[in-house]
């Protein structure tokens, strides 16, 4: 990231953001509410990039996934980091591979909830069976 950020400034990762235009406006209450808390989800957020343990496209790739997931299901930041993904030279096959991998997310809650349902169902037959008697 360039080093147009003032050294003694309090929220040197958001104003980075800022000047690379990668700070999400949805952030800005946030950054007038409380910068300080802001300021550390971001610096976390940003870690693996900024320490080089993920490289910035397999980052992406992680954020359309979260954005993209089904207990999120933001938008704008599918948007967005699909578009960073592809200025990154991502191919619309490895895009499309991670929303079909996230897609998966959605399966669970019939891989959690029908066991369950078959389960309280037998219960309540075994239950009307026993008023029965």
């Amino acid at each position: 990231m360039p080093d147009t950020v003032d050294p003694a400034s309090t929220t040197p990762v958001s104003d980075r953001l800022r000047a690379t235009g990668n700070f999400n406006s949805a952030w800005n209450e946030m950054a007038d509410l409380d910068p300080v808390w802001l300021e550390k989800f971001l610096d976390m957020a940003m870690t693996p990039v900024a320490t080089g343990v993920l490289d910035p496209k397999t980052y992406e790739f992680l954020a359309i996934a979260v954005d993209a997931s089904c207990t999120h299901l933001y938008a704008p930041g599918v948007r967005r980091h699909i578009r960073k993904a592809l200025d990154l030279g991502a191919t619309r096959e490895e895009i499309l591979a991670v929303l079909q991998c996230v897609s998966v997310l959605g399966i669970h809650s019939c891989a959690l909830g029908v066991p369950i349902l078959v389960e309280e169902l037998a219960a309540r037959e075994t239950q009307k069976s026993s008023s029965k008697r």
